[in-house]
């Protein structure tokens, strides 16, 4: 695998005929892709657990306002009592990876404190879980049509409405999801 092959930093956006109900109409977050496999984390699936749940299990106390209320996300179906935090800007916590010049994903409790203090990213998204692929399953799914995959953006990942992710992340491709089949060919 080269550079140019490798999906780091891009979105796996689910296509219309994936029914697996872990990946069905999600986007992904590719954090690490490699000839060894692929790990990343949805970004579209809220759960109906708050950040402020989480916290507290943690025994962090939330000082800054809006932090208690904001969403988590279920990042994929492995490990789901693992957090993930992605957040842009450059911060030095303890077990962080640098996924692009902008973007960071960080899986150690002092971001988690950072944040309840209110001096953490201000762009972040909290997941609890991540999707995992072994070596060659990431691309035989892509050989399959399971996935579109394109360049992440930001504004998509931190801005954008959860529910408008997996469309809006297809219009960076130029694609409208309402007009593709569910059914894959090959020529």
């Amino acid at each position: 695998m080269t550079i140019s092959t490798s999906l780091t930093n891009h979105f796996l956006i689910a296509m219309p005929g994936l029914q697996d109900p872990n990946f069905s109409r999600t986007v992904t977050y590719v954090c690490e892709h490699s000839e060894e496999g692929a790990m990343g984390i949805v970004i579209n699936r809220p759960m109906e657990i708050q950040l402020g749940e989480v916290l507290a299990q943690l025994d962090i106390d939330p000082e800054a306002s809006n932090v208690s209320n904001a969403p988590v996300y279920l990042g994929g179906p492995v490990q789901t009592d693992r957090g993930f935090v992605i957040h842009d800007g450059r911060f030095n916590f303890d077990s962080t990876l640098r996924v692009a010049e902008d973007i960071q994903v960080t899986t150690s409790r002092d971001v988690l404190e950072a944040i309840a203090k209110g001096q953490g990213p201000a762009n972040r998204l909290v997941a609890l879980g991540y999707a995992g692929w072994s070596s060659g399953q990431l691309e035989q799914e892509m050989i399959n049509n399971a996935w579109l995959s394109g360049p992440a953006n930001g504004r998509v990942l931190f801005s954008t409405p959860s529910a408008q992710r997996w469309q809006s992340a297809a219009q960076l491709l130029g694609v409208d999801l309402n007009l593709l089949s569910g059914d894959a060919g090959h020529a």
